[in-house]
């Protein structure tokens, strides 16, 4: 999860989980979904992703960060519960897209000179083995602006772009998207009656 949803949830509320357990939500693991992974990598992911997911179930600024994480940022890890690829499938629902440059503006990251889409892909295709970081830096752009450009790849591959609603989606608008990607999970997992043992199981309704 980002830094910056991370002090927004701090300034709210001093409970919040992602603030006392932050070593957890910032976990390589978790913020990097990309890459390669061992099968050990990915055992130990989905045990950190079940335990974000509960504690996110219990922390009262949940339903504000949830709309921020699909609305407002597009960040890595796990944010309200929620994965990318969840979130991912709520912002399509809801016909919303997060600007690309909008989440490093707020970080006050400003490079001297606008990166395309197309030029990180270009470069992320010809230099296959390096890294993301190294990528960052072959761009002269941020770690999260090459992050947020191959998962905008990933979610508009064979799909098509998704058209941008002109007014924001409201809460109780996420809160039914979100309700929904949670359900399609469970009644399209192959293995319905171990969904418990998943992230998006482990995530409660959003009480209104």
């Amino acid at each position: 999860m980002t830094s910056q949803i991370i002090e927004r949830a701090a300034r709210q509320s001093s409970t919040v989980q992602c603030v006392r357990h932050g070593q957890l939500f910032q976990h390589p693991l978790l913020e990097d979904a990309g890459g390669s992974l061992s099968m050990e990598q990915r055992r130990q992911r989905a045990v950190l992703a079940n335990r974000a997911s509960a504690l996110c179930a219990e922390c009262p600024a949940r339903r504000q960060c949830l709309y921020d994480a699909i609305v407002r940022f597009d960040v890595a890890g796990m944010a309200a519960g929620t994965t990318p690829a969840q979130r991912s499938a709520i912002r399509t629902k809801l016909g919303w897209r997060v600007e690309p440059e909008s989440f490093d503006t707020l970080l006050g990251i400003a490079n001297s000179q606008h990166i395309e889409h197309d030029e990180i892909m270009r470069v992320r295709h010809a230099n296959p083995q390096e890294s993301l970081a190294q990528l960052a830096d072959r761009l002269g752009c941020s770690l999260s602006t090459v992050k947020r450009h191959l998962r905008q790849e990933r979610e508009t591959a064979g799909t098509g772009a998704v058209v941008r609603r002109v007014v924001p989606p409201s809460l109780e608008q996420v809160d039914q998207a979100f309700k929904d990607v949670v359900d399609e999970h469970r009644r399209f997992s192959p293995d319905r009656g171990h969904t418990q043992n998943r992230p998006v199981a482990s995530t409660s309704p959003i009480k209104h």
